[in-house]
């Protein structure tokens, strides 16, 4: 599956700061490495959507829309029946626009509880009106589209800082440039996720090699002894919650009983069905 750069690949004129799509697809897609250029605001429509970043994964249904910051991501869209269709709105957005809407509106920054990449909001009636007008928009011409979305991203960001709050739109701005510190963060963030090393060498911006060669320069051990242990502590801790073995191994990242069974043994010298003796 190869890397998709957006808005690039959706032809769009590379010198406007806003872009409006209505996108369709009758196809489902799984973990799509996405490189983000623009900020972008997805507005769902039908289907589901899932995204994962260095810190955050987020999995919506159509009464939700999502908030991305520019970045790489792993993007997972699906119809909720093969009859039916996967669409949304998007919204891209570049930083210079989110710079000059906070100096314009001389907004406060809060204290930002922690910086994401990504943010979920619920639909409401205003909300839905005004993608309604995005559609609308995005069968003008490209020029009237232009004057139109400074305005309409203006009345977005107004809304939503009224009701949630600036936080999001300060992390929009936020970038990390301590590789290393960003590089942990992602590691630490997905620890229990089942990820492949070629997914998470992509959202630390590193090829495959340079990835395995950082994280024994951080970790000391391999990635995959690494996950193992993580994923066998984890299970550790549920079995002593009451779960059953056959209720714990796919949750570990084991697709099957017998090679978790095996693992466990390994790593506490006794089966999963055995584990109060340890």
């Amino acid at each position: 599956m190869k890397i998709i750069t957006l808005p690039d690949e959706m032809n769009l004129e590379k010198s406007q700061h806003a872009h409006v799509v209505d996108y369709n697809s009758s196809k489902d897609v799984s973990k799509q490495q996405i490189i983000l250029n623009q900020n972008i605001i997805s507005f769902l429509i039908e289907g589901t959507k899932e995204v994962i970043f260095d810190t955050t994964e987020l999995r919506i249904t159509a009464s939700k829309f999502l908030i991305m910051r520019s970045g790489n991501c792993l993007m997972t869209e699906k119809r909720i029946a093969e009859t039916s269709g996967y669409r949304s709105i998007l919204l891209f957005f570049s930083n210079e626009m989110v710079y000059n809407f906070i100096r314009k509106m001389e907004s406060e920054k809060s204290e930002v509880i922690e910086s994401k990449s990504v943010y979920a909001f619920d639909y409401d009636d205003f909300l839905k009106r005004f993608v309604d007008s995005l559609i609308d928009i995005s069968k003008l011409s490209k020029a009237v589209q232009t004057r139109l979305l400074e305005v309409k991203f203006e009345e977005i960001m107004l809304y939503l800082t009224a009701q949630y709050g600036n936080n999001f739109l300060y992390s929009l701005t936020t970038k990390s440039d301590d590789a290393s510190q960003k590089f942990i963060r992602t590691i630490e963030n997905s620890h229990l996720s089942k990820l492949t090393l070629k997914e998470l060498a992509f959202l630390c911006n590193m090829s495959v090699s340079t990835f395995k060669r950082e994280f024994e320069k951080y970790y000391s051990e391999s990635p995959i002894k690494w996950f193992q242990n993580k994923r066998l502590e984890h299970a550790h801790y549920l079995l002593s919650q009451e779960k059953s073995p056959s209720e714990v191994y796919f949750e570990a990242g084991y697709e099957n009983l017998s090679s978790f069974s095996q693992a466990y043994k390994t790593k506490y010298g006794v089966t999963p069905k055995h584990h109060k003796t340890i």
